[in-house]
């Protein structure tokens, strides 16, 4: 549940902290006054679009923070991500560059982490909601959503893609069966000639060092017998000069023992010269000219310069060059097996047509279930003998299905439903859009739902009949509107009103909460205008005492 909304510099609203209950809760205000502008920060906050253009003129950066109960529904959501409820404080900031930062209870997040948990928490229905009920794919969408079955619609659409797919490659296979060949003739001889040459990662810097080391062996045995006999030569050697210089100390230390740090330092590198001859002598003797083994080296060296320009790479790249080539060869032997790619592209075809099959016949369910709850509600909202159905019609198979979603209404009683599309008013689609939306909103598990200006169209006592409908509905869930009807709103538990204001030639929005008194008088300018009454007074009272109990 939403327990708090809080706004700086977004839009007109300078600053605004909103606490929230449990209920229903209405917003109403003048037009302008910025409404609206309360859902979208909270979609904001949930992950929506953000812009520079949303910061409120002259201020630095738009910050909006969320504050929620996480609800059960979000407990494993959290665990994957390694957050923790109980509660959830979403945020949101915005710059002047239009750059964005998000964070989950401190933590930085995506604008997808805040997406995905955002869709645990709040179900918005827009204003224009209704309008897309005339499209196809939103009437699909919609049956789907109400039926549990989006998640049957992705598994769909993926085997949709996946078979297509699979259809794309023997197509491609059968098309150019002769360039296929070409191809694969050339990747086996490319192959074949790497395999004769076996190529080995890492190989060409040890074959480099090994080459060099066999072309210089001479000399580098000389200079090691030349280092070998400067370091313990018989006349005038290191050694020979350590020990003299060790013996020298050896007799004065007895008389000044800070001699000893020194004459440890010549025993050190005694010692480290007599080591050091002894390597370079091991180093000589395994050391010998080897013209057979300096030939194979400078052959070796060859060939991999010539394989590297036969294909264009590096002699160090040559052994992942082999591995690509092979895979490629690989490929391309699989793209010629037609007979294989034919059984894959039929499994692809037979997953494909039983997830749509098992999703048809959820939807035909779903539909039969909605057609009946929403024409019992059409009868409540003055459409009496009113009719909605649902039609399902077969076609051929897309990646939505085998079937067409079309949602039609008879308005009155008498005459056969046809396409909402085409026969529904402008307040009868508001109407059958609202009936929809209460109605999906009743199965739904998010805690939160919000209704922005949804009952844009209705009026009289059709009105009265939505406020009861999202009364009954804040029952079961927190319900969050925002309303021009004084009908509407009389129904709610709580109610704000959303204000406008000029300061320093700056329009900025106010939200504050209404008691009894102020209630009385927002629903009476709601009901009669700027010009209140005693008879308009009057008539908002008793529709108060009537929404909170009728």
């Amino acid at each position: 549940m939403l327990r708090a909304l809080h706004i700086r510099d977004f839009v007109i609203v300078e600053q605004a902290d909103i606490a929230f209950d449990t209920g229903f809760t209405v917003f109403s205000g003048e037009t302008g006054a910025g409404k609206s502008i309360l859902i979208d920060a909270l979609a904001l906050a949930l992950g929506g679009r953000g812009e520079a253009s949303l910061i409120r003129q002259d201020a630095p950066r738009a910050d909006i923070s969320a504050v929620f109960d996480a609800p059960e529904a979000a407990a494993g959501w959290l665990a994957e991500q390694a957050l923790e409820g109980p509660e959830l404080i979403l945020r949101r900031v915005i710059d002047a560059q239009g750059r964005s930062k998000a964070w989950i209870n401190g933590v930085p997040a995506t604008l997808g982490q805040l997406r995905d948990l955002g869709a645990l928490l709040v179900d918005i229905h827009g204003q224009h909601a209704h309008q897309s009920l005339l499209q196809a794919a939103s009437q699909r969408e919609l049956l789907d959503t109400h039926g549990g079955h989006a998640d049957q619609a992705r598994v769909l659409l993926q085997a949709w893609t996946d078979w297509r797919q699979a259809q794309a490659a023997l197509d491609a296979a059968r098309s150019d069966a002769a360039g296929q060949t070409v191809l694969l003739e050339r990747l086996a001889a490319d192959v074949a000639w790497l395999d004769d040459l076996a190529p080995e990662p890492g190989e060409w810097p040890d074959l480099c060092a090994r080459q060099s080391r066999l072309a210089h062996a001479q000399a580098l045995l000389a200079g090691a017998g030349q280092a070998v006999e400067a370091l313990d030569g018989e006349s005038g050697s290191a050694a020979q000069a350590l020990h003299a210089a060790i013996q020298s100390l050896q007799s004065l230390a007895r008389h000044d023992p800070a001699l000893e740090e020194h004459l440890q330092s010549l025993e050190s590198a005694r010692i480290l010269c007599a080591e050091t001859v002894s390597g370079l002598n091991a180093y000589a003797d395994r050391l010998e000219p080897d013209p057979a083994a300096l030939e194979q080296a400078d052959a070796r060296m060859g060939r991999m310069f010539e394989a590297a320009r036969r294909f264009h790479v590096e002699p160090e790249t040559l052994a992942e060059h082999h591995e690509a080539l092979r895979t490629q060869l690989r490929q391309a032997e699989a793209g010629q097996d037609l007979e294989a790619l034919e059984r894959a592209c039929r499994r692809a075809e037979s997953d494909y047509m039983a997830q749509a099959r098992a999703l048809g016949a959820a939807r035909r369910a779903t539909a039969v279930q909605l057609a009946g709850q929403v024409t019992a509600a059409m009868q409540t909202l003055s459409m009496d003998g009113g009719v909605f159905d649902i039609t399902l019609a077969d076609c051929k198979p897309a990646a939505h299905g085998l079937e067409t979603v079309e949602f039609l209404v008879a308005g009155h009683a008498g005459v056969p439903p046809r396409p909402l599309s085409r026969v529904a008013s402008g307040g009868e689609l508001a109407r059958i859009s609202l009936a929809l939306s209460v109605i999906a909103s009743q199965a739904a598990r998010v805690p939160t739902l919000i209704f922005d200006e949804v009952d844009a169209g209705i009026g009289g006592a059709v009105a009265e009949v939505v406020g009861r409908l999202l009364r009954e509905l804040g029952a079961r869930h927190q319900v969050l509107c925002v309303t021009h009807l004084p009908q509407v709103a009389a129904c709610a538990a709580r109610h704000f009103q959303v204000s406008k204001t000029t300061r320093a030639g700056h329009t900025l929005s106010a939200i504050q909460p209404l008691d009894a008194q102020s209630r009385t008088e927002e629903i009476a300018r709601m009901l009669g205008g700027l010009k209140m009454t005693d008879a308009t007074r009057t008539h908002a009272r008793e529709m108060l005492a009537s929404g909170q109990t009728g």
